[in-house]
């Protein structure tokens, strides 16, 4: 879920907060810039920020201009702000998408393309899902917790579900890339270092 920091706003969080439950996005009030400055464990990278000092908070959290509301168009009908709120989260997730680096390798959720300098290789839904995994988690992970995770298949079914895609993953990066050591092996479970 996609968060939305209401700075120094108090009368517009009372009102989002009120209807929160019908909300696609998460609201969190800060009382001032300080206020905001204070929570550093916050991910700004894929939120909306709603503030009258833009240009502050800009200056505190090394933030990009495209990640706040212009509160010159206010006022407005609730209705019209919920889906410009809406709109513009979209394309912030849509943005954050395009370009997501692994192991020197780029990722693009959105044409789901895995690039390394000229060459592009299309992968499937499911390709992605265990490069994600993997790469996330940054531990060893045994085809149990493969199949649970990313399958959804119970521990105790018998599959070589896990083992064929990441063979033929595998296989297809290293045919393309000469990278036989994208995603490793190990007795513990398959990894990306």
């Amino acid at each position: 879920m996609q968060n939305v920091f209401i700075i120094n706003f108090n009368s517009l969080y009372e009102i989002l907060d009120e209807i929160k439950e019908n909300l696609s996005f998460k609201v969190i009030s800060f009382k001032n810039e300080e206020d905001f400055k204070k929570n550093n464990d916050l991910d700004t990278l894929n939120c909306l920020i709603i503030s009258e000092s833009n240009s502050q908070i800009l200056l505190i959290k090394n933030i990009d201009y495209k990640n706040f509301f212009d509160l010159n168009d206010l006022p407005l009908p609730l209705k019209k702000l919920l889906e410009l709120i809406n709109i513009k989260l979209i394309k912030l997730k849509f943005n954050n998408q395009s370009k997501i680096i692994i192991k020197g390798y780029e990722l693009n959720l959105n044409s789901k393309f895995f690039f390394k300098g000229n060459l592009k290789l299309k992968l499937t839904e499911k390709e992605i899902e265990i490069i994600l995994y993997l790469n996330d988690k940054k531990i060893k992970h045994n085809v149990a917790d493969l199949q649970k995770n990313i399958w959804d298949y119970s521990s105790n079914m018998e599959t070589h579900t896990v083992e064929t895609h990441i063979y033929r993953l595998r296989k297809k990066i290293s045919d393309l890339f000469k990278d036989e050591k994208f995603i490793l092996s190990h007795k513990n479970g398959y990894f990306i270092d």
